[in-house]
């Protein structure tokens, strides 16, 4: 038997493409209760929790699990108070922020793997209007406070901040998303949920409203119970198959990564659709690009690239003489107006849908595991999330507390 495929360290060029090792766990009977079609971050905590809650589990991922968005992005963690968020967008952030201590805390306690989560504090800077985002900051109670060029520079001496308004956010948390997903790869294989790479989904079995079995390009059947829809970019084809046409699609998303002798600055550093987010050990990610029109085109452009990398000098100057450790493209799930979907796709009565969560997936993921472990187990979800349902109206972006 070969082994599970592992989430590669930062930095390492294998990306693990292809069909690689599959596991099958012994302790599943001849068919899983809940087949997840999809290994992303959204995929795999869902897995998990389930997992943990005694459910049966079997995951299918075109390719490596987690080597889509979820690896791709920087793992930003905004602060939240779920209880007092004025949005679902902004309940569903806070609910989550709210659940990373102890979920990090329980994936290093069961597999010994850190994830990276850190408290590490964040500055935004405004290039407009700072009063409708701060208004829904004080809202619902999150730690901030307006911070000046002059002090800025003197807590930070290597950052050079933009005209605008600036604001320090000490609750500001990061993962690092390779090790996060290492290590919830890791829980869901102690828990018994069965990880299957190289499994491409391309249509089902059905009887009446139920689905009966996936079935892969392979030719292999998987039946279930019931099943979940998490395929992120992906996902558009297979709900279409299903009669639900929910218009998520690729939005590629270029990076940037630098590798400093050790780090040059603390805080997260937002400004606009771009961040800095340095890491413990001198990294320093740089992103992000908003692609829509490159389709599945994963491919990095020098433009693209150059965009970020003057960006990255303009607020660290330092960066100019430190070399970039490697340069890569996600395809981020989007969404006509900027929300996911979550819960039952229309007119299947065992079939659910978790996706569209753009460049928000590993933010937003142990929110939404716990909602859909929620309704796959025939619970009452945490969340209302009727906003996020499938077939809803089309609707202009609502203003979020944080960007994704």
């Amino acid at each position: 038997m070969r082994s599970v495929p592992t989430v590669p360290d930062p930095g390492k060029p294998d990306l693990a493409a292809g069909r690689v090792g599959r596991r099958y766990n012994s302790r599943m009977g001849r068919h899983p209760d809940i087949v997840i079609v999809g290994g992303g971050v959204i995929g795999l905590t869902t897995a998990y929790f389930l997992a943990r809650a005694g459910a049966a589990v079997r995951v299918l991922d075109r390719s490596a699990p987690g080597m889509e968005a979820s690896w791709a992005g920087a793992g930003i963690i905004p602060p939240g108070n779920p209880s007092r968020a004025a949005t679902a967008y902004d309940r569903l952030r806070a609910f989550s922020s709210s659940l990373y201590s102890a979920l990090s805390q329980e994936l290093r306690e069961r597999n010994g793997i850190d994830n990276g989560y850190r408290v590490c504090g964040g500055i935004e800077v405004f290039e407009a209007d700072s009063a409708p985002t701060t208004k829904l900051w004080q809202e619902e109670g999150i730690d901030f406070r307006r911070v000046l060029p002059a002090e800025v520079q003197q807590s930070e001496p290597g950052l050079r901040l933009p005209p605008g308004d600036a604001y320090l956010l000490p609750g500001m948390a990061q993962v690092r998303n390779p090790w996060h997903l290492r290590a919830l790869l890791a829980a869901c294989h102690k828990t018994g949920a069965e990880v299957l790479s190289g499994t491409a989904v391309v249509r089902f079995r059905f009887t009446g409203d139920r689905l009966t079995a996936a079935l892969t390009e392979s030719g292999e059947e998987h039946p279930a119970g019931q099943f979940l829809i998490a395929s992120g970019a992906w996902s558009e084809r297979l709900l279409a198959q299903l009669g639900c046409h929910a218009d998520v699609h690729p939005v590629r998303g270029q990076m940037v990564l630098f590798r400093a002798k050790s780090p040059l600055f603390r805080p997260v550093i937002g400004v606009g659709k771009r961040y800095l987010v340095p890491r413990e050990d001198g990294r320093i990610l740089v992103g992000s690009t908003e692609e829509p029109e490159a389709g599945y085109d994963k491919r990095t452009t020098d433009a693209g690239l150059q965009g970020l990398t003057d960006f990255a000098i303009t607020h660290v100057a330092e960066l100019a003489s430190v070399p970039v450790e490697r340069t890569w493209a996600g395809l981020r799930p989007g969404t006509p107006d900027a929300l996911p979907y979550l819960g039952p796709v229309p007119g299947w009565a065992n079939v659910f849908g978790a996706t569209g969560h753009f460049r928000a997936g590993i933010q937003l993921s142990p929110g939404t595991a716990h909602v859909m472990t929620d309704l796959l187990l025939g619970r009452r979800p945490s969340l209302p999330i009727e906003e996020f349902r499938f077939g809803r109206p089309p609707a202009r972006p609502v203003v979020t507390a944080f960007r994704s």
